[in-house]
């Protein structure tokens, strides 16, 4: 079994702040692919996983903001779990920097992993969608792998932006369908093919939390 502690002791706890999830049977069992999500609190990183990995039973390596490693315990854990650094803030060298974590989510999902992403690049407020950074279809693209849009309604109001305990507050999650991009396999990938594909999978995304995409 794929990270026991996760799943069976951290778990439980994650799920006291869950209301409702809706869509599990729209996770895949027999295939990996790009768990896109918005994102505007820190309860949204392992909740999730926690909510599909009894199911998919694969590892899961998330991208996130290079910010958090500059703090050794939250290092540990998240080397421990094999995640991938995003650079967004201006550091030395980004580019390349962020080159080798592309590098390394392709060659995660290679290897049949499951790569997850929060494509606003941070967190929002008050659970508002934000413009979305090209990444995640870049990587779909890249990668021929589909795309499992997730929404989570309420997570700010578990932990707000800012905060780090919870508070008394219950959140949902909404899974939606698979979203393929086959008819881009054969072409050459430019700007505006990464632009359809960011818009496609952002207004699924805004779809499942009751918002609009409009960027």
């Amino acid at each position: 079994m794929v990270y026991f502690f996760l799943k069976w002791a951290i778990g439980p706890f994650y799920r006291l702040w869950l209301r409702k999830v809706e869509g599990l049977e729209n996770v895949p069992e027999d295939q990996n692919f790009i768990l896109a999500m918005n994102h505007s609190s820190l309860y949204d990183s392992m909740l999730v996983p926690i909510i599909i990995l009894p199911k998919v039973d694969k590892k899961i390596s998330a991208l996130v903001s290079s910010y958090y490693w500059r703090n050794m315990v939250t290092k540990a854990i998240l080397n421990h779990y094999e995640s991938i650094p995003l650079y967004i803030k201006k550091e030395l060298n980004i580019k390349a920097k962020n080159k080798k974590s592309f590098d390394r989510a392709l060659a995660a999902l290679k290897k049949k992993r499951i790569i997850m992403v929060f494509p606003e690049g941070g967190r929002s407020i008050e659970g508002k969608i934000k413009k979305a950074y090209p990444g995640v279809a870049k990587l779909a693209l890249k990668a021929k792998v589909p795309v499992l849009p997730c929404g989570i309604i309420g997570s700010y109001k578990v932990i707000p932006k800012g905060k780090i305990l919870p508070r008394l507050a219950r959140c949902d999650v909404k899974i939606g369908k698979l979203i393929h991009f086959n008819e881009y396999c054969d072409k050459k990938i430019n700007n505006k093919i990464v632009d359809k594909v960011t818009r496609k999978i952002m207004k699924e995304i805004a779809k499942l939390i009751g918002q609009t995409y409009n960027y």
